[in-house]
């Protein structure tokens, strides 16, 4: 359902920018409603991976675990402003928002801006802050460069215990072959038996 800011209030909007190196040849956001606000209840977990029946939001990428992240949204008391907690869900894969590592099922405050890392995907968050409590908007967006080549360096050298992929800058004119049996695409959850469509 499209969202066209009726409330009295306005809206919390999450902008989520999304780069992966090889996104200019696979159709790994073919399941995401790009470019248009989206209204999501406050009160529902925003959830992102490839199960369509557990996340609201779906990447068509069998490297990508079933249910990937969380978005808790949540306020302060004497508060009208919507803060979020964000949650590896991820059983197998470390999730990293900007310099902290998350384990499976830790979770921590979402910072205003934040670059969140998983596999080779790079997603920005940011934050637009609204007063309506009890729904905000999403917004997604896919990025030409990665998002850390606009955010201090140094940020990232931090991350030692990610050992994350380098960047692509590039990719083949031919569809890359994403069997969820190659090992360098890191590893599966072992309880995962739903098939990814392209």
């Amino acid at each position: 359902m499209l969202c066209f800011s009726t409330e009295e209030d306005l809206l919390t909007c999450l902008q989520i920018k999304l780069y992966h190196p090889q996104q200019s040849c696979n159709d790994f956001y073919d399941r995401l409603p790009l470019g248009t606000r989206r209204r999501h209840a406050a009160d529902d977990p925003l959830r992102l991976g490839r199960d369509n029946q557990a996340c609201a939001y779906i990447l068509v990428d069998p490297r990508v675990s079933r249910k990937q992240l969380a978005l808790y949204a949540y306020h302060i008391p004497q508060s009208s402003e919507m803060l979020f907690i964000i949650q590896n869900l991820s059983q197998r894969g470390k999730l990293s928002v900007n310099t902290s590592a998350l384990g499976y099922l830790e979770r921590m405050d979402l910072p205003d801006k934040a670059l969140i890392r998983f596999g080779e995907y790079e997603i920005l968050i940011i934050r637009e802050s609204g007063e309506a409590m009890a729904n905000f908007e999403v917004e997604f967006e896919v990025l030409a460069v990665p998002p850390s080549r606009e955010t201090s360096t140094s940020l990232w050298k931090e991350q030692t215990s990610m050992s994350l992929p380098p960047v692509m800058e590039t990719c083949s004119d031919s569809r890359i072959s994403l069997s969820p049996k190659d090992s360098s695409f890191g590893p599966q959850e072992s309880d995962e038996t739903l098939p990814c469509y392209s």
